[in-house]
């Protein structure tokens, strides 16, 4: 069961990154937390038909697309990167500042 939790949060992460939206964005259309986008995101937590059915309202897919075992094309990418992805997901505001931060400054020095 950890495992399909784990890919319907990396599905749902996917659709909403390919949507354009952040968590909050993806939070207010569907009318939950932050943080329940979050836990789902990175597997903590599950959801029920109701809130699947508001998740993919809200990203403009049709709920199957959300257990399917296939990434869409664009998020594709190596299991490093995946896990990379999902573990910044469960950080907070101030540490991706941060991580922002250190990232635009090693990017500047390789100028």
């Amino acid at each position: 069961m950890d495992d399909l939790r784990k890919r319907f949060g990396r599905l749902v992460a996917a659709h909403r990154r390919k949507a354009g939206l952040t968590q909050d964005e993806l939070a207010a259309a569907a009318s939950v937390s932050v943080d329940m986008i979050s836990k789902i995101e990175t597997g903590a937590t599950g959801a029920r038909f109701p809130l699947i059915e508001k998740l993919a309202n809200a990203l403009r897919v049709d709920p199957a697309e959300l257990f399917t075992a296939e990434l869409p094309p664009r998020e594709k990418r190596s299991p490093v990167f995946t896990a990379l992805i999902i573990r910044l997901a469960g950080l907070g505001e101030d540490e991706l500042t941060w991580i922002n931060g250190v990232v635009d400054a090693a990017l500047r020095q390789k100028r």
